[in-house]
């Protein structure tokens, strides 16, 4: 495989071996559309950079499957990465630079790891690598510069974490090239928390992170907080003869900052009452025999929600273990209802006019109900963005091309599960 550029005239080949077949089959389930997005990859990398030789690297997008909005009060989740993913050819440069190349931006990112107290916050990515660098030399971990180009199909601001494949993809690179893998799934979702936090200041958790680093479905306990516990579950929607749809009802007009504050917030409110700090301190018995301390009766729903989610979430955990897809299903089907109807984060009160992740789960429940089979639920943050829809597979480019009518068909996507996460690929 090779690139040809022109530099000041001269006329340069550079060697570039992509990833090998076995590797590319073995992630992605097929090695020809894949080769050629290494290869694109590969020609871009060498072009811009002038390096003969690169490494690659994937990370994947995620969905949430089950346990919305527990992560942050030490619930648990059932998340999983998808077969969206961030990739990029990378190679050290021998400098204490790191540059970075995205398709689809004409500003590189830039950051000198010697001089991090000059990137400013709140700056998009360059403000992100920035964070991810100073948290990884925190952590007592290594950071050199290197040169990357890197792509991505993760649908942006959907719900199924844009943000956080890049933030592991970055993670694997330089866990790979400066740390001899020593670094923990554990160190890349704290990176990237670390950076969203201190540098976006952005409030996140870890459940992105870790279903992106991690990969294939996993179990996620956030209970302590310092050591987020998780663990592989062995599951396919396809198993159950269904296939997970993800809608994109598109970005609300409002601000949700306050909206999505306000959910831990009023948590913690229900927690205190009951002595604790965070949900998962205590008990339901306990909150309910302290609602006379809990002014606020929105707070008490959410407490509900997030200790019937977590029963929820064992409950499937179970149900995968036991191969019971029937089970595995009515539970997504009421984690759904009860984020309707008890957390109330399908719309933003204060522009309650704007409704589109209701409107989408009334319309595909109108779809469902003729099938008498499938579930749908929001994904997600929630107030506006997407929802999840779990279909028969012979149904599947019937709801696609149903929903396609009122959300547009380029926000419908049809995705699959993958087992690997952010790793580097062996050429």
């Amino acid at each position: 495989m090779y690139q040809r550029s022109d530099r000041k005239n001269e006329r340069r080949i550079f060697t570039m071996n992509i990833p090998n077949k076995n590797e590319l089959t073995r992630i992605y389930g097929e090695a020809e559309k894949s080769a050629a997005r290494f290869q694109a990859v590969a020609d871009h990398f060498a072009e811009i950079y002038h390096h003969d030789i690169a490494e690659f690297f994937t990370a994947p997008g995620r969905t949430e499957i089950i346990g919305n909005h527990t992560d942050h009060n030490g619930g648990r989740v059932i998340a999983g990465s998808i077969d969206m993913d961030t990739i990029g050819a990378a190679y050290p440069n021998n400098s204490s630079v790191i540059r970075i190349t995205s398709e689809g931006y004409d500003k590189e990112v830039v950051v000198d790891i010697n001089d991090l107290a000059s990137v400013p916050k709140a700056q998009g990515t360059v403000s992100l690598v920035a964070g991810m660098v100073e948290a990884i030399q925190k952590f007592g971990f290594k950071v050199a510069g290197f040169d990357a180009y890197v792509t991505t199909n993760v649908i942006r601001a959907a719900g199924v974490s844009s943000s956080a494949s890049f933030e592991m993809l970055v993670c694997s690179i330089i866990n790979y090239f400066f740390n001899d893998g020593a670094m923990t799934y554990i160190n890349y979702a704290k990176a990237g928390q670390y950076a969203e936090n201190v540098y976006w200041l952005k409030a996140s958790g870890l459940m992105d992170q870790l279903a992106c680093a991690v990969g294939g479905p996993i179990l996620l306990d956030f209970s302590d907080r310092e050591n987020p516990k998780y663990e592989k579950v062995n599951f396919s929607f396809h198993d159950y003869d269904h296939h997970l749809v993800i809608v994109n009802t598109g970005k609300g007009h409002a601000d949700l900052s306050e909206e999505y504050s306000e959910i831990p917030m009023e948590m913690k409110e229900a927690a205190k009452a009951a002595g604790a700090e965070l949900l998962c301190e205590t008990t339901l018995d306990k909150v309910l025999a302290n609602m006379d301390k809990i002014d606020n009766d929105r707070a008490i729903l959410r407490a509900i929600h997030f200790f019937k989610e977590n029963e929820r979430v064992e409950r499937a955990a179970k149900a995968v273990e036991e191969k019971d897809g029937e089970t595995l299903l009515k539970l997504l089907s009421e984690s759904g209802k009860s984020s309707w109807e008890l957390l109330q984060n399908c719309y933003p009160i204060k522009a309650y006019t704007e409704q589109k992740i209701s409107v989408a789960l009334a319309l595909t429940d109108l779809f469902l109900e003729k099938l008498g089979k499938g579930i749908c639920r929001i994904h997600g943050g929630g107030f506006a963005g997407v929802i999840m829809c779990v279909v028969p597979e012979e149904e599947t480019e019937n709801y696609v091309s149903y929903i396609s009518e009122f959300a547009g068909k380029e926000n419908v996507y049809p995705m699959n599960i993958r087992a690997v996460g952010a790793v580097h690929i062996e050429k």
